[in-house]
């Protein structure tokens, strides 16, 4: 393969950055047709049976990791389980948690917010969805047996996360984001070294056949954004 031409700058390699140039209605087509597709995404509780390859969660997570990370650090790990008495120790560990959460850590306002989800502390998505993966942040790095800290370490993956859903998307699965508090079992059935912290939790796969999620509206336009034009 031929190797990109490339000029120095700042002591670095950097190499001209190449896109398709689009029009301006090229632009409007794109953003409009990706707006519709991407709404229809919606958090989903009930999983089928059908397998997903190994190969479909590869190209997921390969998809995330292309998001932008503080000074490039990459400071993520994507652990993706298949193996069901695994998913079965997650799911046990997680209601425990939760079962906790709602009985002595959630507010009274914080469960009337979750009412029209129908959440309660069992989930059995864990286990039904034929995948789950765990994204842990990588908070520092051993390098030549120097500890540095990562930057931006939650923006990063807040990004890459998106990223990871939007993908799982594309793909035609759903998935669900789960963050049982506190999240310090995940690191060891999972057996992550000290510098990685679980953030987030997705069970991912095929919707069950007939699946229900909550009638819900998001906000519109003009109650999240302001243009100064």
């Amino acid at each position: 393969m031929e190797e990109k031409k490339y000029t120095i700058i700042n002591g670095y390699k950097h190499i001209q950055y190449e896109a398709e140039l689009y029009t301006q209605k090229k632009s409007l087509t794109e953003s409009e047709e990706f707006y519709k597709w991407i709404d229809t995404r919606r958090s989903v509780r009930e999983y089928s049976n059908q397998p997903v390859s190994k190969t479909i969660i590869e190209n997921i997570i390969k998809t995330a990791s292309t998001a932008p990370s503080g000074a490039h650090k990459q400071p993520w790990t994507f652990c993706a389980i298949s193996n069901q008495e695994l998913k079965s120790k997650i799911r046990l560990a997680a209601e425990i948690e939760e079962r906790e959460t709602y009985s002595n850590r959630m507010s009274e306002r914080w469960r009337k917010d979750l009412a029209p989800l129908g959440t309660d502390t069992n989930k059995p998505f864990i286990e039904d969805a034929p995948w789950v993966i765990v994204v842990f942040k990588r908070v520092y790095e051993y390098e030549d047996d120097v500890k540095h800290n990562n930057y931006y370490v939650n923006e990063s993956i807040g990004i890459a996360s998106g990223m990871l859903i939007t993908a799982i998307h594309k793909a035609g699965l759903v998935t669900l984001t789960h963050t049982p508090s506190p999240m310090n079992f995940l690191t060891k059935l999972l057996n992550r070294p000290s510098n990685e912290r679980a953030f987030l939790l997705l069970p991912v796969g095929y919707a069950k056949e007939t699946a229900y999620v909550p009638d819900l509206k998001r906000k519109r336009l003009d109650e999240i954004a302001v243009f100064y034009e």
